[in-house]
């Protein structure tokens, strides 16, 4: 066990962690991280559940009816920075090498929405001052994603962070009231928040709504300590010990710090323009509304097992059939108080309904059933970095995968008396992963919380249902803002 010094706990505490967390994190850079076990992928039947015509537009409806009795948010992950989106960019400039993406900016750089700043701004029309415009004069590169201009529209241009305001006015409104709930970083929360306070009474007006906006920054207590080649602490050039922010998982915090009932959660660069908006918004409600009849029905059940007054055949049956999960292969030869006590167990836990997406290649998580070392199955959103392909069966499962997540997720995180389910709680911590980093010339390891939409929720009960591929346009490289579905 490592020992530090009194200038090295000081500087751990002041991080709001523990000695003994950072020893922890010590040994889990030795010991690393388990890969995930896929049983198999899930599919149509077998997990993803995909809706009828009818069945969309009763659940939406039943959404309708029923979002001004509870608590609505959004909660939008927004401190991602966009320097990845203009990565080749940033390489032109560097080595002058005009390589294809390049040549497609070229081509289609008068459809970016900030096309007619950069050429008000730039010395000439060139391609390369352009480039320059946009990454040293406009600072794009070092900008958030949410504060990048993304979609044209007859009076200005949107940026990201704008879209979700938008799409909170159409689908995510409660009792007249939008409530949204960015993440954002230090540096950027002043940037954000003046946008957004400049954009309101426009949006008020128009919606006839009023909105409730909150910021949080990823607490420095989910930060974890980088360590060196040895597994031993990581220490900067002045001889202090590195920390690193703890990846997107650490954000569970941050949603369990939020007050409220029902929450959607959705990424800051998978948006679209108005024109193109009306699948997202019909199964954003879709999802909800399935969501609140999964919940009003398992909260029925939960109460007349403690009332003793239920048929535990049928809330059996409710399992399998209903939320597609497989029960224990002893569970008929339990007695009924056991059974009972286990369907208790499996039932009271937060529940989030998820949007998943035809897989076209894009990269990413997917929908799987997963096996623990109870031999339990749960179904889990597993990225690729999780699975063991040197593991020829489970390459194969991977190979075999039809559904794609693109963070499309309706959360219920209240119990059957109201009370909210610490979230915290429901973690799995085995689930993190580590990967090579470096800083000051040297290479480092640093450490991945579980991620906020697969370890950090892996013990929540989970529904996957099929959505549209059409309500899913990532921005990964600025050359994502010129395909169809982000031009209006």
């Amino acid at each position: 066990m490592y020992q530090f010094n009194e200038q090295e706990v000081k500087q751990i505490e002041s991080h709001g962690l523990t000695v003994e967390t950072v020893q922890n994190q010590l040994k889990q850079f030795a010991a690393g991280f388990d890969f995930i076990n896929l049983d198999r992928p899930a599919s149509i039947g077998d997990g993803i559940m995909k809706f009828s015509t009818k069945d969309v537009e009763a659940l939406a409806a039943f959404y309708d009816s029923q979002k001004d009795e509870v608590d609505v948010l959004k909660f939008v992950p927004a401190s991602g920075a966009a320097s990845r989106m203009f990565q080749a960019m940033f390489t032109y400039l560097e080595d002058n090498v005009v390589t294809e993406p390049v040549e497609q900016f070229e081509k289609g750089a008068k459809n970016f929405a900030f096309y007619n700043e950069l050429v008000a701004k730039s010395d000439d029309s060139s391609t390369r001052s352009l480039i320059d415009t946009m990454l040293n004069d406009l600072e794009y590169g070092q900008l958030p994603k949410a504060l990048i201009p993304f979609h044209t529209y007859e009076d200005g241009e949107r940026t990201a962070v704008e879209e979700h305001l938008v799409e909170g006015c159409l689908y995510a409104s409660s009792k007249d009231l939008v409530r949204i709930h960015f993440t954002v970083s230090p540096e950027h929360e002043e940037k954000i928040s003046s946008l957004v306070d400049d954009k309101l009474l426009r949006l008020k007006t128009k919606y006839g709504i009023d909105f409730e906006i909150s910021y949080s920054i990823q607490s420095p207590s989910t930060d974890t300590i980088a360590a060196d080649e040895n597994n031993e602490p990581f220490r900067t050039t002045d001889n202090k010990l590195f920390f690193r922010p703890g990846g997107h998982g650490a954000l569970i915090k941050n949603l369990n710090d939020q007050d409220s009932d029902l929450i959607f959660v959705k990424n800051i660069d998978n948006v679209k323009p108005d024109s193109q908006k009306d699948d997202t918004v019909t199964y954003k409600k879709v999802i909800a509304g399935f969501l609140l009849q999964i919940k009003d029905q398992i909260h029925t059940y939960l109460n007349q097992m403690e009332a003793k007054e239920v048929d535990v055949a049928e809330v059996a049956s409710f399992v399998k059939e209903g939320l597609g999960y497989a029960l224990p292969a002893d569970f008929d030869s339990l007695t009924e108080q056991k059974q009972e006590a286990y369907l208790t167990t499996l039932l009271d836990r937060p529940l989030r309904v998820s949007g998943m997406v035809i897989n076209e290649g894009e990269p990413g998580g997917g929908p799987y059933w997963v096996r623990d070392k109870k031999g339990n199955t749960s179904l889990q959103i597993v990225e690729k970095s999780q699975i063991n392909l040197d593991d020829k069966a489970q390459a194969d499962i991977l190979a075999k995968s039809s559904h794609f997540n693109p963070v499309d997720l309706v959360c219920w995180v209240r119990d059957r008396n109201g009370e909210k389910f610490d979230l915290t709680k429901y973690v799995d911590p085995e689930t993190g992963f580590i990967s090579e980093k470096s800083k000051d010339g040297k290479v480092l390891k640093a450490m991945e919380l579980p991620g906020l939409w697969n370890g950090a929720m892996a013990d929540w009960l989970t529904l996957f249902v099929e959505v549209p591929s059409t309500t899913f346009s990532p921005v990964k490289t600025v050359l994502d803002l010129l395909r169809s579905e982000h031009q209006s």
